[in-house]
């Protein structure tokens, strides 16, 4: 199967782009791995006209904005985020009103709906520097009520109104299956996502994106960690850092819909270069203005 993928993506010109959180067998057979706004990024400057994205349908939608006139593929079709979903844009028009002067900040795990009604956009990585640019008091942080939460404690001189958005699997691993694990591995520095909620963060001894997260570890010279994100990163951990060892804090650290892409998938994907990822230019346009905002503001 891996040798036709490999046949067909050079026949039909397509790269393969895969998220850390999909099963490591698809990590190996893709082009290139990472997290979703870094892969959308790194489709505007590949040569391939037909993108295949191995993720969620944000991140599928996120190539399409970034590259119209290439052909955006998904793995799977029915890949969703929930988190992307955790907010309205009556909600948004409801906080527009109360707070005038609101910057509405948009995580890229969203739909492009929502990112057409927000201000500007951010990673993970990039929301702090983000929010410190912008000239408003007021930040209304949508859809994550997590990230949210811990970006407003390293900026208090702004005011944040929160979303009620949620990660199931970074809200699944609790304080104490954490702090289980590092009685098992005392030496063990605790990596944590900012998508986890704030007990979990309070004992972590790093925090930081998913690619933030395998940067850590690599450079590290501890030999041990504890992972606090979707256990999809293991693949690339211990693919870097053969000789380091990794644990998890429960069977929870899952994401049933990451695990949707499957090889048999990708195979039927490039062979058919179906589903593709389709938005009316109008909206493409209106999601693309707060990415493009994302990227000046984060310099």
């Amino acid at each position: 199967m891996k040798e036709q993928i490999k046949r067909l993506k050079e026949e039909k010109d397509v790269v393969i782009l895969a998220h850390y959180y999909v099963d490591g067998q698809v990590q190996e057979i893709a082009d290139m791995v990472g997290d979703s706004y870094f892969l959308a990024k790194k489709a505007t400057e590949v040569s391939q006209q037909n993108i295949l994205f191995c993720g969620v349908s944000f991140m599928g939608e996120s190539a399409k904005i970034l590259n119209p006139d290439k052909r955006v593929i998904m793995a799977d079709e029915f890949a969703d985020c929930p988190m992307a979903h955790m907010v309205d844009i009556r909600r948004i028009e409801e906080v527009r009103e109360h707070y005038p002067d609101v910057a509405v900040v948009c995580y890229v795990n969203s739909t492009a709906e929502i990112k057409a009604y927000s201000d500007v956009c951010v990673t993970s990585s990039n929301a702090l520097r983000v929010v410190k640019a912008l000239p408003n008091k007021h930040i209304f942080f949508i859809p994550d009520n997590n990230l949210g939460r811990y970006i407003a404690t390293l900026v208090p001189e702004k005011e944040f109104i929160f979303n009620d958005g949620f990660c199931h699997v970074h809200t699944s691993i609790h304080k104490e299956n954490v702090e289980e694990a590092k009685k098992l591995h005392p030496d063990a520095p605790i990596l944590t996502h900012p998508e986890c909620t704030a007990d979990v963060l309070e004992i972590s001894d790093f925090i930081g994106s998913t690619s933030e997260i395998l940067d850590y570890a690599t450079k590290s010279s501890a030999k041990e960690f504890i992972i606090c994100t979707e256990m999809g990163i293991f693949y690339e951990l211990r693919e870097k850092n053969p000789d380091k060892k990794f644990y998890s804090v429960g069977h929870r650290q899952f994401c049933p819909n990451m695990k949707k892409i499957t090889l048999e998938k990708v195979l039927h994907a490039l062979e058919t270069l179906e589903p593709e990822v389709t938005l009316p230019e109008e909206l493409r346009v209106k999601a693309n203005a707060p990415l493009v905002k994302m990227l000046e503001l984060a310099k």
